[in-house]
Formats: structure tokens, sequence, C-alpha cells
């Protein structure tokens, strides 16, 4: 139901004071007796609009159009009784001034129309009243719509603050010191129940039960926080770890600023975050970074162990070999002219040595940088590396390529190799195995590697060592390529790799423009 606002009057000046206008409904029958009243209004200073009725009817009216300042009501009107005038006003919730003016009024009655509502009420035989009786009454109602308008803003700036706290994904709290020295809470936004799993009502109040979650090698430091930050006044800024009633631990960090309340006692308010996710984070972060340098030393053992190797094989094999064909070259030279047949026999044997020296050189030269690998592919260099893994080891090494015209990127192809290379060491030093199968294909966009051996397998449990670094670093050197390593059994028995990685990875714009730099 709505009213039109009624325009201010203007103040009108008078001999004693200036007033505003006001406006008066009477519920009257007698115009004398409102004249009489008028007289009292406008002697006071007032500029008073009125008007006049004597039914219901015309007060609902009255009501329903305008706004009215009092309401001045006569005892009892046949068309219009004061219990009735009382009704319309409170069925129209109107908080309205009703003054009672009549001749002669009981006590009891008086006292059922205050019940009522009416406000006052005044004799007409004595009006001395009147005027300080509606100041008093307007005072009131400016109080009352004040509180009103005080109490609907608070509730407003409650409800934004209910739905700013509600909507945080952080817990927002007020904290105080129980009787017991302890921290409790004193509110808790709704976030708490997420946090907690468990709602805030039950956790607000005297009780520091939450305090019971926390561990034990955390709570002597919050303790010690909150000491520091109640003495000096300065931000309480804490980080640990809650376990609770269901078992899950989490991290949570505490952030709040302390105030003085009006018993003295100090009062933190702040947000309290759910940071597992970020120590889980940290956590991982950590254990890659240690991981990464285990893997790195590792490589570097692994490089000056293949150095050793490398070294080892020209000095015992390809020195001896050229030392032994030093001496046979001498020998021959003192018997070439005594005895040709003997001397035939040497040479023979220097060939055979020369040969063995040219495959060393060969096989080295291949370890160290597989020239095949750039001038036929990855296939041929693939057969290749099989058939001197065979021959040095024993081992049957069966290779299938299906795709022999199979180009990758260098990168890839590279990668493949070194891997295969690995993966055969790897056989000939831990599988027992008698043969190993090989397949090169390639799969939609990506080139495939199959290693399988009929040796004593991987266990579940070396998978996951901390220092399993040859499965690592397999891993790793893939994902760079964006690609991914299988592991499993190989049927009826032994272990078997799958490599597979992008025919064409991606890579980076610096990269590239490194490559292009490079002679």
């Amino acid at each position: 139901m709505s009213i039109a606002p009624r325009p201010e009057a203007p103040p009108i000046e008078t001999g004693r004071t200036s007033k505003p206008s006001i406006r008066l409904l009477f519920i009257e029958d007698s115009e004398n007796d409102t004249l009489l009243l008028l007289r009292r209004f406008r002697s006071a200073g007032y500029a008073p609009w009125h008007r006049r009725l004597a039914s219901e009817a015309e007060l609902r009216e009255a009501l329903l159009q305008e706004h009215w300042d009092v309401v001045l009501c006569d005892r009892n009107l046949r068309g219009c009784s004061m219990q009735a005038a009382l009704g319309v006003l409170r069925e129209l919730a109107l908080d309205l001034p009703f003054i009672i003016v009549s001749d002669i009024m009981q006590e009891d009655e008086a006292i059922a129309a205050m019940r009522a509502g009416a406000h006052d009420y005044l004799s007409k035989r004595k009006l001395d009243r009147l005027i300080p009786a509606v100041e008093r009454e307007l005072r009131e109602v400016a109080n009352r719509r004040e509180k009103r308008l005080a109490e609907q803003t608070l509730r407003q700036s409650e409800a934004r603050l209910r739905a700013l706290t509600d909507n945080i994904p952080g817990v927002v709290f007020q904290m105080g010191y129980t009787p017991d020295g302890m921290l409790g809470f004193q509110y808790l936004s709704e976030a708490a129940a997420m946090l907690f799993g468990t709602g805030a009502d039950e956790l607000v109040g005297g009780s520091a039960s939450w305090m019971t979650w926390l561990l034990d090698d955390d709570l002597p430091g919050l303790v010690a926080a909150a000491a520091s930050s109640a003495d000096q006044l300065c931000t309480l800024n804490w980080e640990g770890r809650i376990q609770l009633p269901s078992g899950e631990q989490k991290w949570i960090n505490l952030r709040s600023s302390p105030r003085l309340s009006e018993n003295g006692n100090t009062v933190w308010e702040g947000v309290m975050w759910n940071i597992t996710h970020s120590k889980r984070v940290e956590a991982d972060l950590r254990e890659s970074r240690s991981q990464l340098a285990a893997l790195s030393n590792h490589l570097q053992r692994i490089k000056e162990e293949e150095r050793e190797r490398i070294a080892r094989d020209v000095h015992d094999v390809l020195g001896g070999t050229l030392v032994a064909m030093k001496f046979e070259m001498a020998r021959l030279e003192a018997k070439l002219r005594a005895s040709p047949d003997e001397a035939t026999d040497g040479v023979r044997n220097v060939i055979h040595m020369l040969d063995d020296a040219i495959a060393t050189a060969g096989r080295v030269t291949r370890e160290l940088r597989p020239g095949i690998l750039k001038d036929f592919g990855l296939a041929a260099a693939i057969e290749s590396q099989g058939e001197d893994f065979a021959q040095r080891t024993g081992i049957a090494c069966n290779i299938l390529c299906t795709d022999h015209d199979l180009a990758p990127a260098y990168d890839t192809a590279l990668a493949f190799f070194r891997i295969f290379q690995e993966a055969l060491t790897n056989v000939s030093k831990h599988a027992l195995a008698s043969q190993v199968n090989v397949r090169l294909l390639q799969d939609g966009d990506e080139a495939v590697l199959e290693i399988a051996d009929d040796g004593c397998g991987i266990a579940a449990g070396d998978l996951l060592k901390p220092h399993s670094f040859g499965l690592r670093g397999i891993r790793e050197r893939l994902s760079s390529l964006g690609g991914q390593l299988e592991v499993g059994p190989a049927k009826p028995q032994g272990a078997r790799l799958v490599l597979r990685a992008p025919l064409h990875p991606a890579i980076s714009e610096e990269k590239s423009n490194d490559r292009k730099l490079r002679p």
C-alpha cells in the first residue's frame, strides 16, 4: 500500500517562534471544538493544515490518500468510535500520534484506549497540555522512525556482511581466550563447515575443543604466536596442521588482527584459509627438485662410467691390438728373408688384428656418435645397434621394423636410439635373458618402439624405488618430447618397454632459433 509523500510546507513566522506547518486529522463532529483546538496550535506558532471527518470510511480514505502528523479524536462518535479509529490505524500499520480529546472519560475507559494504541488523553476543558503532548508524541514518532531506519540499515549491513563472509573461500572468524586460557571461536562464517566438516554453531562458544585437532608439533607454535600478538597487539599470522575427527589432515593459515574488547580482553578478527593443496604442491616440488638433483648426479656418474668404458676399450682392445701388430711387424721383418712361409702367416695375423682394430674403432665411434642415424635413419641405426649387441653379448636380438621409411624428427630419433642403447645395456646386466624382441613402427602421428625380453622381468617394487634412475631418465627424456613410457611384463615372461613420442615434437621458438645459429 503506497501513500504519496507530501511536500514539506515552509515554516511560518510568528511573533514568538518559527515552526513548520502541521497536518492535523480531526475525528470530531463539532466544528466549534475543532476551531478551538486549531486556535491553540496557531497560538503556539504552528500553521495547521487540517481535515475534519466523522466516519470510519472517511478516516480510511484520508489515511490512504495523504500523510498526517497527528490524529485528534473525540471520545465517542456515532460514525467512528475511538476503538474503530484505532483499529484502522493498526490495520494500515501507521505510526501516528493518536490523542483523545474529550469532555469526560472514565479511568477504565482511558486505560483500555491506551492499551489499544492511543498515546494520550486530554480533556476539552483543560487544553494546556495539548501542545506539549502533541510535540512530545511528534518527537517520539521521529525517534521511532530513526530507530526503524537504523535497524533496517543494520539489517542490510549485516546481510551484506553475511553475504560477503559466506562467499569468501576462507573462514571469517572472531577468536578470543576461553576461561581455561585456550583459544575459542566467538564467530565463524558458514565456510567453517567446508574447512572443519562441522557447522559453525557447534564450534562457536566458550569451548576451545577445536584446538585438540591441532597436531602436537604445531600446537605450541599457535599458543606462542597468540601470546606475542596479544602482548604487542600485532598481527597474528600462523600456519599449521589439524587432524579432523574424520581422520583427514589439513594445513590451515590463520591471519588476524587483535584488539582490546570493552572488558580489556584480547579479541582477534581475521580469516582462516585451507592451504593443504599449496602445501602438497610445495612438498611435491621439493621432492621433484630432490629427484632431479639425484638424477643429475646419476647422469654425471653414468657419463664418467661411459668415458671410462670407452677409454678401456680403446686402451685394452684397440691399444693392445696395435701393440701386438707392432711386435708382429718386427718379427716379420726379421723372418721375411729367412722364412717366407712363416712371413705369410704373420701377414695374415696382422690383417686379422687390423680387422679387429677397425671393428673396435667402428663400434666405439658408433656408440659415441651414431652417424648411421643421420645417414640412413632410425630403423637402420636400431638394426645396426641390435647386431652389435648380439655379437658382443651372445643374446639374440630380433628386430622388426614395419616402417623402414619412418622419418621422425632428429630429436625423437636420437632419443629413441639412446634409450634403445640403455635398454639393451640393462638387459645384458640384469635381465638374465636369452633373447630380445624389438618392434619399430608408426602409429598415427607417433613413433613407437617396443622392446621385450624373456628374462626375469621387473618387479613392481623396483618401479617405485627412489633411485630407479634408468626408468626415470627415460621418462624425463620422453616427456621433454611430449611422449610417454609404458613399462609392464612380457609374455610369457620378462619385461616389456613401449616408447611413444610425436614424430615431430613441438619445440619452442627460442630452441628453434638456437639451432639455426649453430654451425
